[in-house]
């Protein structure tokens, strides 16, 4: 803050917590969007491993690890239609890389981009991705309902469903988690308190390709209305 302001005597938010915490992961989402001036902390940081606080103390970034995301380039993937890819298809990886790279040095100065030790790209995500997402989202269920002395087991044709369903080219992955929360969450809440599954049961959660189905290990099967 400038002199005679609240804050003034205090530390950056920045400094402060990497000169209590030196040994830090430090996370720049969409770093396209900041202010000019963060660019030159960046460039001062990165060139001399240091950066003074407006106290006048020197605080050390040299065991700082420092990750900047950004969205610049993300178009490139809605442009490549709907659907999944296959990575590597038709050398469309390394085409992809290579346009991120383009639209990147058309966005950040070049000294800023020559500072940077290593440039990750992410490609648009894959069937089998979406599927080991969906799996994690369903693992995060089956811990959720065992506290209630119940067990899950989802099939391999829900998770099948589930990431074709749930998967948008423009959003990404987010739709997995509103998707789950009301194709099996929902239902399965509405079911339990209905009295159709009861504690010490194992529920089976499969889908017919067209919707989730719930049945019990020795029950017959219960499609979701």
């Amino acid at each position: 803050a400038p002199p005679g302001y609240v804050g003034y005597e205090e530390g950056g938010q920045l400094t402060e917590a990497v000169r209590r915490r030196p040994f830090s992961i430090v996370l720049f989402d969409e770093i396209e969007k900041a202010h000019p001036d963060v660019f030159d902390i960046l460039l001062q940081i990165m060139d001399d491993g240091r950066l003074t606080d407006s106290s006048g103390r020197t605080i050390d970034f040299r065991n700082a690890v420092i990750i900047m995301t950004s969205n610049i380039g993300g178009g490139f993937n809605r442009m490549g239609g709907l659907g999944f890819k296959l990575p590597g298809e038709g050398g469309e990886a390394e085409a992809h890389t290579a346009s991120m790279m383009d639209e990147l040095k058309h966005s950040f100065k070049p000294e800023f981009l020559n500072r940077v030790d290593e440039i990750v790209v992410f490609n648009q995500l894959t069937v089998e991705d979406i599927e080991k997402i969906v799996a994690i989202l369903l693992k995060r269920v089956t811990r959720e309902i065992e506290e209630e002395d119940m067990h899950l087991q989802f099939s391999l044709e829900l998770v099948s469903y589930l990431a074709r369903k749930g998967f948008n080219p423009e959003y990404g992955a987010r739709p997995l988690l509103r998707l789950i929360q009301h194709e099996v969450e929902n239902e399965l809440s509405y079911r339990i308190l209905e009295g159709e599954f009861k504690h010490g049961d194992t529920i089976v959660v499969t889908s017919d390709g067209e919707k989730v189905v719930f049945e019990s290990a020795l029950r017959e099967a219960a499609p979701a209305e």
